[in-house]
């Protein structure tokens, strides 16, 4: 059996061999990664029924996924310089923790502003699973292993936000929206007896940073000095931005618009992870032959094309069917980008990797946040939605164009990409 701490000395190959210890690790690190999607996403289908319940308009009960969004975006930029100091076990169950008894107020939330802070609460103790995942993976590999174990667990960060509404409207046939809050605590009290009990240490003492907050402050500086980085760290969120577009939008374009139940936009939003399925297991086999650059590229470029589609057909209006294929496509391009775009990143700093893992979730957690409500504000309609997801995808393409210059990367492979920063 591999132990973690040996095999974070060099780079991996996540695909090669069977080893027990490396799938039990990869199995933990999915389930911790889908705790954000499910806290963001399972409650979707409900939205309208909070709205009524809790006698509020649409875009209160809307800012109560951005709070989520923000306490996921915050909570990623503290724990990530922590687990860099402290290693990544503590701040892990601790902020599983969190995620459980924020769940737990939810079910007795009085009004929408109560709701609100809470799930600020929840986002905060989802973010140590999303950012202590990405800090393993960088501690035990790089370069295009990295790039394939990340489109492995992107397939859960992927496909998770989708299938979540489903989950939601089958658990609202049975209970109501309080007990979907129910399932996400027992989800978390599930995780944290599993992660004790699985998830190895993979930052050993003397790979650890100095605590404190000069030092967190001086790393977050070296990181934005570095402008591939910082370049890469948008694209991704841009990407998040599109994707999230959809999530907040869809429940009141496909209900209140085009009249589906919430079981019917359940099953149909799902329908999506299938586009997301194909892009991130298709990536994994691409990066057998192309650098995770090109596919990024590739991906960006075809996302943008896809929403001007989405946007034309939002316009002339030829209904359901016309936002529904296009938006497919849009989700099947973020499942390309979506992996290679953080492997990029995160190849650059393996030193650092918590912090650098941080300031990657908080953007595209931070840009989420941005974006949620702006299809509500735009009119909550399918132009709305098309309008955010092409705005989105035109940014990252000017933004990998000029910012990130991606013929000037090299193959994450290289000692010059992959050491220089470690």
């Amino acid at each position: 059996m591999t132990s973690p701490s040996r095999t974070a000395t060099g780079p991996a190959d996540p695909g090669s061999g069977t080893s027990p210890s490396r799938l039990r690790i990869a199995l933990v690190l999915g389930a911790l990664i889908a705790l954000g999607p499910l806290t963001i996403d399972m409650y979707l289908p409900a939205l309208p029924t909070i709205t009524a319940q809790l006698e509020t308009t649409q875009a209160a009960v809307q800012l109560t996924l951005t709070g989520t969004l923000i306490g996921l975006a915050a909570g990623q930029l503290l724990i990530g310089p922590l687990s860099d100091a402290v290693g990544r076990r503590k701040p892990l169950l601790a902020g599983t923790a969190l995620h459980v008894l924020a769940s737990l107020a939810i079910v007795v939330a009085p009004n929408v502003a109560v709701l609100g802070v809470l799930r600020v609460l929840q986002g905060l103790g989802a973010a140590a699973g999303a950012v202590v995942a990405l800090a393993v993976v960088r501690d035990l590999f790089t370069g295009r292993p990295a790039a394939t174990l990340l489109s492995r667990l992107f397939l859960v960060m992927g496909v998770a936000p989708v299938l979540a509404p489903t989950l939601g409207g089958e658990l609202l046939r049975i209970t109501s929206w309080r007990g979907v809050f129910v399932v996400l605590a027992l989800y978390g009290a599930v995780l944290v007896p599993v992660v004790w009990r699985s998830l190895p240490e993979t930052l050993p003492p003397d790979r650890r940073s100095r605590p404190g907050i000069r030092t967190t402050l001086s790393t977050y500086r070296g990181l934005l000095h570095d402008r591939a980085f910082v370049g890469l760290v948008l694209v991704a969120g841009l990407a998040m931005a599109g994707l999230f577009s959809y999530v907040s939008g869809a429940t009141f374009v496909y209900q209140d618009q085009y009249g589906l139940d919430e079981q019917q936009f359940g099953i149909l939003f799902g329908a999506g992870a299938v586009f997301l399925i194909a892009a991130t297991q298709l990536n994994a086999l691409l990066l057998r032959r192309f650098e995770p650059r090109r596919i990024l590229v590739a991906a960006i470029g075809a996302g943008t094309v896809a929403a001007f589609v989405l946007l034309a057909l939002a316009v002339v209006g030829p209904g359901l069917v016309g936002v529904v294929v296009p938006m497919c496509a849009v989700l099947f391009a973020c499942g390309l980008a979506l992996p290679n775009a953080p492997a990029l990143a995160l190849s650059r700093h393996g030193r650092h990797a918590g912090t650098a893992a941080a300031l990657l979730g908080a953007v595209q957690f931070g840009v989420g946040a941005l974006v949620s409500p702006l299809v509500g504000l735009l009119g909550n309609d399918a132009v709305a939605l098309g309008l955010s997801v092409s705005g989105a995808l035109v940014l990252a393409c000017v933004v990998l164009a000029a910012v990130v210059r991606p013929w000037s990367l090299g193959d994450v492979d290289a000692p010059t990409t992959a050491g220089a920063h470690t």
